[in-house]
């Protein structure tokens, strides 16, 4: 099987969600009171039985200057692919922690923020106004990226190694995510 496919399949099948912080269909959402997180582990018995490890499937998507990123040009640096949209309460709420570890392991990893749901505009507008200093990435709404990791809810943290295999899924908001990087980091 090739990599690709494997990853595309593999990602897929890790994926399982259940409720989450914010979900597709219910965005403007502003009431829920607490938000669900869910940590799934990338490795499957299955693909623990074949020895296999899950790549991150690679895309391309514009930055917030209108160029090209491909996931594949961050190799060699642990990447946290960081699904959010400037409607969902938990991934505005979490902001001010990411900045703090952004800046606490400053070039020890990187964050690429990408977009979901949000107008072109209003996107701009939310990494503008929250000053986000990382790696941001438009998905248009014909875009496949959140198809490729079957994202359902909102914020979905994917911690990728400087290899390009997942390391490890977080969906939701919730102070594991930074323990784990505390972890991973050190």
């Amino acid at each position: 099987m090739n990599m690709k496919k494997c990853s595309v399949i593999s990602v897929s099948a890790i994926l399982v969600l259940g409720l989450v912080s914010c979900k597709k269909e219910n965005k403007q959402t502003e009431n829920q009171e607490e938000a669900v997180v869910e940590v799934v582990e990338p490795e499957s018995e299955q693909i623990a039985a074949e020895g296999e490890q899950v790549f991150a499937t690679d895309f391309t998507l514009n930055d917030i200057n209108g160029n090209p990123l491909t996931l594949s040009s961050l190799r060699g640096k642990v990447v946290i692919l960081d699904f959010w949209g400037s409607w969902c309460r938990w991934c505005i709420k979490g902001i001010p922690d990411m900045k703090a570890y952004y800046q606490k392991y400053d070039g020890k990893f990187e964050i690429l923020g990408i977009d979901c749901g949000d107008t072109e505009e209003d996107w701009r507008e939310a990494v503008r106004h929250n000053e986000l200093p990382w790696l941001h990435v438009y998905n248009p709404e014909d875009s496949d990226v959140t198809e490729k990791y079957n994202i359902e809810g909102y914020p979905t943290k994917i911690i990728v190694a400087a290899d390009g295999t997942i390391n490890k899924i977080f969906i939701g908001e919730d102070p594991a995510f930074y323990e784990y990087l505390d972890e991973l980091l050190k």
